[in-house]
């Protein structure tokens, strides 16, 4: 396998690292419930911010693909941004984070950039199966830490500090929703107190004896 110094700091380089992956069998981290109505992506060693990254996962899943798609767009344009949760150190309040209940956003570009070409190559690869694209959910979506890569900065009086980057590996599942089975409706309890239950029994007793 190619290593991740050898191909760059392009993203066209390390695209061409994810879709290495593809050709040999790998382990994916959940199984789908029904791998035939399933569709699969993975990136390794991506040179993308790991918690930005996480953070822009975290928002998509459980999406509708369509709709994960239009939303990773929008944060490229700024019209919806990412809610940071987990790793909002140093992260500004925005009023777009309110449709997610939280007060914390940012627009993280190129870990959106990454997660969309991961969602468009699952999307491709689901048509490929012959699945309805338009019924596909992100049913699961994981990325994992990557081996940092070294570099160094140099420092006053001779000194050099190291300068590290912190890459990740992110893997997509998509999978066709079910069409959702209609409860059937239940007929109302009436619910009864002791009293009337008292004068229903009256009632019975007194139509027996009658009879």
């Amino acid at each position: 396998m190619v290593s991740a110094f050898a191909l760059g700091n392009s993203v066209w380089g390390l695209y061409r690292l994810a879709i290495s992956d593809y050709t040999r069998e790998v382990r994916y981290a959940a199984v789908p419930q029904n791998p035939t109505k399933s569709a699969k992506s993975r990136g390794s060693y991506l040179r993308v911010s790991f918690k930005n990254t996480r953070e822009t996962a975290q928002a998509v899943s459980g999406m509708k693909l369509a709709r994960a798609i239009t939303y990773l767009e929008n944060v490229k344009e700024k019209k919806e941004c990412i809610p940071m949760r987990r790793f909002n150190g140093s992260t500004g309040r925005t009023s777009q984070a309110k449709q997610f209940g939280a007060t914390l956003g940012r627009w993280p570009e190129k870990s959106a950039e990454f997660v969309l070409g991961l969602l468009k190559n699952a999307e491709a690869n689901a048509d490929s199966k012959g699945l309805d694209t338009d019924k596909l959910v992100i049913s699961h979506i994981q990325v994992n830490q990557a081996p940092k890569q070294r570099r160094r900065t140099y420092r006053a009086h001779g000194r050099i500090n190291p300068y590290m980057s912190n890459p990740c590996h992110i893997e997509v599942v998509v999978s066709e929703e079910d069409s959702a089975v209609e409860k059937p409706k239940e007929q109302a309890v009436v619910r009864l107190t002791s009293r009337q239950r008292g004068r229903l029994t009256t009632i019975k007793r007194r139509e027996i004896t009658s009879s």
